[in-house]
C-alpha cells in the first residue's frame, strides 16, 4: 500500500508467534501487508513468517547493535507518511526484546505508536502456571550472577515470572529450593511447539527432577519460569531475629547485618531488624498525630 507524503505516518508493533506459525492475527497480517517497512530483529526469521502468507512487504533489521541510529531513519520516513510495522523475532516487541529506543523516538518527535494484541511467552506461561495472576512481575531474564539472583528470588513479593537459559535452569532452581524448597513454581518449555512441556511443582521437586544426573537429560529449548511469591515463615523470621541479635552483638552494624540475613532467609529486612532491635527508633516514632 502507498501512502500520500500529506498522510500521517505511524508504528504498528506487531506480536509475532512464539512458536507456532499459525498464532499470528489476522490483524497483524493486515498490517503488515499495508506497511511500507517491516522492522524487525531478524530478516531471515521474520521472512519465513511473511512468505508463509504470501508478504513481500520490504524488511530492514532492528536490534539491539543498530537501533538507535535504525530508530532515526525510520522516524523520518514515518514522518514523512510511511506505515512502519516492528516486529521481534517472537512474541511482543520490548519485551525481552528490541523497540523501545524506536517507541521512544516516535513518541518524542510526535509520530503516533499503535500496540497490536498477540502472542506472549510471559502471559501464557503465567495462564499455565497455575499460580496467581492476580498481581505478578516479568524480570526478563535472570542474573547470572548468584549474589543478584538470590536478592532477586528472595525479594519477589507476587509471582514472578522470567527467562531463563535452559543450561542455567538445573542451578536456578537448586539456588530457589535452597531459600524455601515449599516454594511453588513451574517450568514451562517450548510453549505452543510441539514438544511443549509444563511441570509444576515445589523449588525442591523441580530441582531434583531438572537436577544434575537427572534421567531426563540436559534441558533443551527456550524456558520461561513461573515463581510464587516469596513468602517468610514467621519460624523463619524468629530464627532470622535470632541470627541478627547475634551478629548485632559480634559488632555488626544492624541494617547491613538485617539486609544480609534478609537475603540468606528471605525474611523481610525491616522485620528482622524491628525484632533484633526492639528499642531502636522507628521511622516516625514520637511524632505528633
Amino acid at each position: 500500500m502507498t501512502h500520500s507524503r500529506a498522510a500521517a505516518g505511524r508504528l504498528a508493533v506487531c506480536p509475532t508467534p512464539i512458536g507456532n506459525l499459525q498464532d499470528v492475527t489476522l490483524r497483524v497480517l493486515a498490517t503488515v501487508a499495508s506497511a511500507d517497512v517491516v522492522a524487525c530483529e531478524d530478516t531471515r526469521r521474520t521472512g519465513v513468517l511473511l512468505a508463509r502468507h504470501g508478504l513481500t512487504t520490504p524488511l530492514v533489521s532492528l536490534h539491539e547493535h543498530n537501533e538507535r541510529a535504525r530508530a532515526r531513519e525510520l522516524v523520518a520516513r514515518m514522518r514523512d507518511g510511511a506505515l512502519v510495522a516492528l516486529l521481534s523475532d517472537s512474541g511482543t516487541p520490548l519485551v525481552a526484546d528490541p523497540g523501545f529506543a524506536l517507541v521512544r523516538a516516535c513518541l518524542q518527535a510526535g509520530v503516533p505508536v499503535e500496540a497490536l494484541p498477540g502472542p506472549s511467552a510471559v502471559i501464557t506461561a503465567l495462564v499455565v502456571s497455575g499460580l496467581p495472576a492476580e498481581r505478578w512481575c516479568f524480570g526478563g531474564f535472570l542474573p547470572r550472577k548468584q549474589a543478584a539472583l538470590r536478592a532477586l528470588l528472595g525479594a519477589a513479593s507476587e509471582t514472578l515470572i522470567a527467562f531463563e537459559s535452559p543450561r542455567r535452569v538445573p542451578a536456578t532452581l537448586q539456588v530457589l529450593a535452597e531459600l524455601d524448597p515449599e516454594r511453588p513454581a513451574a517450568v514451562c518449555r517450548e510453549l505452543t511447539k510441539l514438544h511443549e512441556e509444563v511441570r509444576r511443582g515445589s523449588a525442591a521437586e523441580l530441582a531434583a527432577h531438572y537436577g544434575a544426573g537427572s534421567a531426563h537429560g540436559p534441558l533443551r529449548g527456550e524456558v520461561v519460569l513461573v515463581l510464587g511469591a516469596a513468602i517468610a515463615p514467621p519460624a523463619r523470621t524468629a530464627e532470622g531475629a535470632q541470627a541478627l541479635v547475634e551478629l548485632i552483638d559480634a559488632g555488626a552494624r544492624p541494617r547491613r547485618a538485617a539486609a544480609v540475613v534478609s537475603k540468606l532467609t528471605g525474611a523481610p529486612a525491616n522485620e528482622l531488624y524491628r525484632r533484633a532491635t526492639p528499642g531502636a527508633r522507628q521511622p516516625g516514632a514520637g511524632a505528633r498525630r
